[in-house]
């Protein structure tokens, strides 16, 4: 059983009109939607998250700094955010002392990424070696997977790998932008998936925004 996160994001940026689309979907049986530390002013953020947990739901924020410095900066801003969950990061040494003592769940990135968009590189058992030392660390809650945009191999089998090989959630991202990968990911054991940029270009449905996301949710629930 996998949740949705909906992120309000395109290109691993959070959308210029992320509240207009937010409304477009509120009426969805979603639990978690999330945004980017780019693309948005934190004013914006600011009102997307407490609009997010006013509803019900819990916000997460995904960190695509390309340094270490602006990482950290963007976790700061979550944390001033007070967002449920911190997804995405490298530099996990630097920022665990941030995090201490707050409810906050983090979820940080195993393996190697480069760029942006994002990508994934190294082997599958280096990733998933660095996913097990990661999850050990009993301050990270879970880790945040970009298995498709993995440049190694086929991301359904990193998925299933770094899924069995640890005992914490584990959220695949990016790239899910067909329902033969959602439907891939659901089978794969991942607790959940983001979903951004193929729902504002509509890959897995005819119709607006909310049409994407409940050709996802459809196939969602009937994994349950």
């Amino acid at each position: 059983m996998s949740e949705l996160i909906f992120m309000l994001t395109r290109a691993d940026r959070t959308v210029e009109n992320a509240r207009e689309a937010y409304e477009q979907v509120r009426h969805l049986p979603l639990r978690l939607v999330g945004f980017k530390d780019v693309g948005a002013t934190p004013a914006v953020l600011r009102e997307l998250t407490e609009v997010i947990q006013a509803d019900g739901r819990r916000a997460a924020l995904e960190v695509v700094a390309p340094d270490a410095d602006r990482e950290l900066a963007a976790v700061r801003t979550g944390l001033e955010l007070g967002v449920d969950l911190l997804m995405g990061g490298l530099h996990v040494q630097r920022s665990l002392p941030l995090l201490a003592a707050t409810p906050v769940e983090y979820l940080p990135f195993p393996g190697r990424v480069v760029g942006h968009p994002s990508e994934l590189t190294g082997s599958l058992d280096d990733i998933v070696a660095d996913a097990r030392d990661l999850a050990q660390r009993p301050e990270v809650t879970g880790l945040d997977l970009l298995a498709w945009r993995w440049t190694g191999g086929d991301g359904a089998d990193l998925a299933r790998a770094v899924v069995q090989a640890v005992g914490v959630p584990v959220v695949v991202a990016g790239s899910i932008d067909s329902l033969e990968r959602v439907e891939a990911v659901t089978r794969s054991g991942a607790w959940a998936f983001t979903v951004g940029s193929a729902a504002f270009a509509g890959r897995f449905a005819a119709g607006d925004l909310a049409s994407q996301l409940e050709a996802i949710l459809s196939i969602v629930a009937g994994a349950r």
